[in-house]
């Protein structure tokens, strides 16, 4: 990716949530020459106070994001996302939760907002790329041709330098031409260094605290959240063991995931664990460490960082949640987008709703939603 279009400085465009990696992400490459505007992007109202808490897209990342650009000297825009927002990110997760999934909001806001949405309106200020702070890395893929000339072919998106802050698994979903035109510049740093960098350019928000909940909901209380948006799905029914038994009833099927021990009011001499959630009947199904284990996952919506979907079955290192330490496995890609990953070791409680995301070394093969559609 060239700094310069046609004898000017190249446009990016920064997403700027107010926070030290999209920050600093600015920083870099207005010193590596690119001419930096930054957006931050109005995804929602608070439902304590209309105004937007502390996270990662409150009100007060507004005004970090603008004090960042006004030190660094380039121009700052707050767009209103909160429609799009709400309609693709905030009402999936409540409908997800109704049909007895676990959804993951930040891929879905990353698919739809970020790298759709943001990227489709980056040529209203001039820019044909945009940036973001995320710990991951875009390469281009080339090829030598038949005169021995290196041809760019392709791009390929690998893991953040730092291996515990690599975030990698959100954004398997990228398409080919998505990544020609994003930077992640603090992909080829560590979090301590980016710290660092921050504190050398004296920047606001160099010792702000790194956000670790669900943005939009109020002190990460996803059940209350639901509670008062759908209440509809907080319907008592009946907790089964593995055999079909009626150990009990639950509240909700939407303030349970699979995996889950605690708050299921029942007492048992064993632990138990949500091991299966079956919308149709409003029936959670209970059972042991063992049942919440598995090796075959079954996933749907694959989408291939390549384009197209691998004609073989293949090795690939894979999680099923962002956290989990993963492990080997062979991946079957098979009709209609659906995918089959079995491990070689028992996963811990793959969960319908969230991702299964496929690599090589460093490199990101692809991912698929965990479950039936």
């Amino acid at each position: 990716m060239e700094t310069t279009d046609g004898g000017r400085r190249a446009r990016v465009l920064v997403a700027m949530s107010g926070g030290v990696d999209s920050s600093v992400a600015a920083a870099l490459l207005k010193e590596q020459g690119y001419d930096v505007v930054g957006v931050t992007m109005r995804l929602f109202d608070d439902e304590r106070n209309g105004e937007g808490g502390r996270g990662c897209c409150g009100f007060q990342g507004f005004r970090d994001a603008a004090r960042v650009a006004a030190k660094l000297g380039f121009p700052h825009y707050t767009w209103d996302f909160r429609n799009e927002f709400e309609a693709s990110v905030i009402g999936d997760f409540c409908s997800e939760y109704g049909r007895g999934r676990t959804p993951n909001p930040c891929l879905r806001c990353n698919e739809v907002l970020k790298f759709t949405e943001l990227l489709g309106r980056a040529p209203q200020l001039g820019a044909g790329l945009i940036a973001t702070g995320h710990y991951a890395r875009i390469a281009p893929k080339t090829i030598n041709d038949e005169r021995g000339t290196m041809n760019e072919e392709s791009w390929q998106l690998l893991k953040g330098m730092d291996a515990r802050k690599d975030q990698s698994y959100f954004l398997y979903a990228m398409t080919q031409e998505q990544l020609s035109r994003v930077l992640m510049p603090v992909g080829d740093y560590t979090k301590a260094q980016v710290r660092e960098m921050a504190r050398e350019l004296n920047l606001p928000v160099a010792e702000a605290p790194e956000s670790q909940d669900i943005c939009f909901v109020p002190d990460n209380d996803y059940e209350a959240f639901l509670r008062r948006r759908r209440p509809d799905l907080f319907r008592a029914g009946p907790v089964l063991d593995t055999s079909g038994n009626v150990l009990g009833q639950h509240h909700g099927i939407a303030g349970l995931t699979v995996g889950q021990r605690k708050g299921l009011g029942l007492a048992f001499g064993e632990r138990r664990y949500v091991v299966c959630i079956e919308p149709e009947k409003d029936a959670v199904v209970l059972g042991t460490e063992d049942d919440a284990r598995a090796r075959v996952v079954e996933a749907t919506d694959a989408r291939w960082v390549s384009g197209s979907a691998p004609v073989e079955p293949f090795r690939a290192e894979a999680r099923v949640r962002y956290q989990s330490r993963g492990g080997d496995a062979l991946v079957e890609p098979l009709d209609g987008g659906h995918v089959r990953v079995t491990f070689d070791e028992p996963q811990w409680a793959p969960t319908p709703g969230q991702a299964v995301v496929f690599w090589q070394s460093d490199f990101v093969i692809g991912g698929a939603t965990i479950g039936p559609e």
